[in-house]
C-alpha cells in the first residue's frame, strides 16, 4: 500500500525549488522588502505558512538563493582552474561560466546586486568571502598570462570584465541570446586583454 493510500503525507521533492524559483522572480522584481513569505506561497502554489517547511525565514529564503547562485559559479571557477588546462583556456573558461551565469541566472545576478546587503551580517559576510575567492581565481589566472601587470591593474580589469558581464542582468538588452553571449564574451575580454 501506498503512502498516499494510508493517509500518510509524503513532500514534494520539487516544492524547495518551486519556492526558490518564485521568490527569485517576485524579490527581483518588487524588491525584497516589498515581498511576504504569502506571496513567494502563492506564487509556488502553496499556502504561505507552507514555505515555513523549508525556510525558517524570508532571509533564509533569500540566503539560499544567493548561496545557491554563488556556489555555482566557485565550483565552475574550481574545475576550469583545476583541470590542467593553459592560462588562455581557463580564462575563457571563466569568462564563459560569468557570461552564461549573467545571461540564464539573470533574475540571481540582480538579486546579488540589489539584495545582498539585506542578509544579516553574518551571511553576507560569508558571501562576500566566497566572491573575493571567485575573483581570486580570476586575478591569478590573468597575472598569469600577463605578468607586467600590477596587481591592482589586474583586479581592476577582472572587476570591469565581470561588471560589464553582470550589467546584462539588468536591462532589457532586446537582442537574441547568442548575440548577447558573443558580445559579452568579446567586452569581458577586451576589459581583461587590451
Amino acid at each position: 500500500m501506498t503512502a498516499a493510500a494510508e493517509g500518510v503525507r509524503t513532500r514534494d521533492p520539487e516544492r524547495r525549488e518551486r519556492i526558490l524559483r518564485a521568490a527569485a522572480g517576485l524579490v527581483a522584481e518588487r524588491g525584497y522588502h516589498a515581498v511576504s513569505m504569502a506571496d513567494i506561497g502563492a506564487a509556488a502554489g502553496i499556502v504561505g505558512s507552507g514555505v515555513y517547511r523549508h525556510f525558517t525565514s524570508k532571509a533564509a529564503v533569500l540566503r539560499a538563493l544567493l548561496d545557491d547562485g554563488m556556489q555555482r559559479l566557485r565550483e565552475e571557477a574550481a574545475a576550469a582552474v583545476g583541470d590542467g588546462r593553459s592560462g588562455d583556456e581557463v580564462l575563457a573558461a571563466l569568462v564563459r561560466s560569468q557570461v552564461r551565469f549573467a545571461v540564464d541566472e539573470s533574475v540571481l545576478v540582480r538579486l546579488w546586486l540589489r539584495e545582498v546587503q539585506t542578509l544579516p551580517d553574518p551571511d553576507e559576510r560569508r558571501l562576500r568571502r566566497w566572491q573575493r575567492a571567485y575573483v581570486e581565481e580570476w586575478v591569478h589566472t590573468l597575472r598569469g598570462l600577463r605578468p607586467e601587470l600590477v596587481d591592482a591593474e589586474a583586479r581592476a580589469r577582472v572587476h570591469v570584465a565581470i561588471g560589464a558581464i553582470q550589467s546584462a542582468a539588468t536591462w532589457n538588452v532586446g537582442i537574441p541570446r547568442d548575440a548577447l553571449v558573443a558580445l559579452l564574451t568579446e567586452c569581458a575580454n577586451r576589459c581583461l586583454r587590451a
